[in-house]
């Protein structure tokens, strides 16, 4: 009966959380407990094998907050390690992005990608473009990712010693690292666009988003800036309170900024704008997509309903539950909905669901975005129920029910099929890690330590794109009636005329030279080199009258 003991304790740990107490149980849980309780017995009493009660209890838990919504989910122990040092914003470890690089048989090769700035990498000497082939005398040939993170993740202060093949150079390099602190930003980039406009961009809301948005945005304004783009694109959100402390930069003190309302306790609460933003009164743009959602939909949704700022791109994920998380004594935890979220303007913004069912839940989103792709924003609006209304301070019309949508959507970019092609197999990036292999060091040394001369000046030239049209060829892609190698399977054959290649000859360069900045530098040089072709920036630059007239209307308003 031990087994049993345990196995039940484990379902009532997870099923409860951080309380034991089922006194406080109303009727109907009572039973459902008993329900399980009941199964388990029989299973330990009757069935045919021993059985893993951990994983039975784990498999019990994922199946409840499967019936409930979309967003209730459960983490093992392990999955929480990687979600803390995402959200915590640092780990103990060496400071490398790495990648695994396809080799015969399925057996990888660990590659540095990046050598993270102040890290221990970096002063031992390690650089882009070395491969890892040996962690403490284990061979890393057909590593993947768990195994990378288990051999060189550790406590801070403890050593490793690596064996490095590095391109160029003959014979194996020995490092000895220090593990240490590493810490995890979630800004990708902040720069100006131009003498006056400052951009930053930020991948997800962690613990450190607000300091990491503060210190940039006063570095910006000493640079000039007089107006911001923040893009949130790709941001899938976070913490609820680093969303509330980044609308309140842009925000007078006082304004609502979210409310939250739920059925228990402590759950029903409304946050409000402070003084001393750094951002109160000049104009702002947010730029946003189907994948900016959660906390990103927060910010969007304040300013959006205040008049505050100018948002720009595609409609949003359509998010609009907060979870709180309960941690589990085997280190799991439950991330269970608790609230909806709502708009200064009073908007529920998530998208409707049936029960948990996350596959038609994600498939009617996808249905949603592609339906919006030809739709400008006025269209959007036509028909929508009066229910779904609601007005921002201005009296601008907005809806909820569906994610936030911008001020002015920017269609989605069409391109061709040759870049397509390069695209959708990654061969930007496979071109330039060869490339940087053989030209790599006396290339960084040519342009600097600071990638900004590199962002500033580089033009990718003839013969480099000749290059690249070239080695195409070895995948299977001729441009321009370039012959493809006999060693190249027919089923990958494509072959593309010059006007193809014309129409997104910019993008093609950009590619490489963004691949370049990034595997050189690092992966904010990316957006630098990447914002003078995105169809959305691009677009965005044309609406500053609008966003301006906003600022004014708003601070007179105020």
């Amino acid at each position: 009966m031990r087994k049993l003991t345990l196995g039940l304790l484990s379902v009532a740990i997870l099923l409860l959380g951080f309380d034991l107490s089922v006194r406080l149980m109303s009727d109907d849980p009572r039973e459902a407990l008993q329900k399980i309780e009941d199964t388990l017995f029989l299973i330990d009493q009757q069935y045919v094998d021993e059985v893993d009660y951990d994983a039975l209890s784990e498999a019990a838990v994922v199946s409840i907050l499967e019936k409930l919504d979309p967003h209730s989910v459960y983490f093992t122990a392990e999955q929480m390690k990687v979600e803390n040092e995402q959200f915590n914003a640092g780990y103990e470890g060496i400071g490398i992005s790495f990648e695994l690089l396809p080799g015969e048989d399925g057996q990888d090769t660990l590659s540095v990608l990046n050598v993270l700035p102040g890290g221990p990498s970096e002063e031992i000497g390690l650089q882009s473009g070395d491969r890892i082939m040996t962690v403490d005398g284990t061979s890393t040939i057909g590593f993947k990712t768990a195994d990378v993170q288990n051999h060189l993740k550790g406590p801070g202060g403890s050593q490793v010693t690596i064996g490095v093949d590095r391109p160029g150079v003959s014979g194996r390099l020995s490092f000895t690292i220090t593990r240490d602190k590493i810490p995890i930003y979630t800004m990708d980039a902040a720069y100006m666009l131009d003498g006056r406009t400052g951009y930053i961009r930020i991948n997800r809301f962690a613990r450190t988003t607000h300091e990491e948005l503060r210190a940039a945005m006063q570095t910006l304004m000493a640079e000039g800036m007089e107006e911001l783009v923040l893009d949130l694109r790709g941001n899938r959100g976070g913490f609820m309170d680093m969303a509330v402390r980044m609308a309140d930069e842009f925000l007078k003190n006082g304004q609502i900024i979210v409310s939250q309302k739920g059925r228990a306790s402590g759950s029903n609460e409304t946050f409000l704008a402070t003084r001393g933003g750094l951002w109160e009164d000049k104009p702002v743009m947010v730029l946003v997509d189907g994948n900016s959602a959660s906390a990103s939909e927060i910010v969007a949704g304040a300013l959006q309903d205040h008049d505050r700022g100018l948002i720009v791109g595609r409609r949003t994920f359509g998010k609009g539950l907060v979870q709180r998380q309960y941690r589990t004594r085997d280190g799991g935890a439950i991330r269970l909905t608790m609230a909806r979220y709502y708009t200064p303007s009073g908007r529920l913004i998530q998208t409707p669901y049936e029960d948990g069912d996350r596959d038609d839940y994600y498939a009617g989103k996808a249905d949603i975005r592609q339906e919006d792709g030809a739709m400008n924003a006025a269209e959007l609006l036509e028909g929508i129920a009066d229910s779904l209304t609601f007005r921002t301070d201005g009296g601008r019309t907005v809806i909820a029910g569906g994610g936030i949508i911008p001020d002015y959507l920017v269609a989605p970019d069409s391109l061709s099929p040759f870049m397509r092609a390069v695209l959708g197999r990654g061969l930007g990036n496979e071109f330039v890690r060869h490339w940087i292999d053989a030209n790599g060091a006396a290339f960084k040394e040519a342009w600097g330590s600071s990638p900004d001369r590199f962002v500033e000046e580089y033009q990718v030239d003839a013969a480099l794109q000749n290059e690249v049209l070239d080695w195409l060829t070895t995948k299977g892609l001729s441009v321009e009636g370039r012959p493809i190698p006999d060693d190249v399977a027919e089923g990958q054959h494509q072959s593309f005329t010059a006007e193809e290649l014309k129409a997104d000859a910019h993008l093609l360069d950009a590619l490489i030279k963004g691949r370049m900045a990034t595997r050189l530098w690092d992966r904010s040089a990316w957006f630098e080199v990447w914002s003078d072709v995105d169809h959305t920036i691009l677009e965005s630059q044309k609406l500053w009258k609008s966003a301006r007239d906003l600022a004014v209307l708003y601070s007179e308003a105020r």
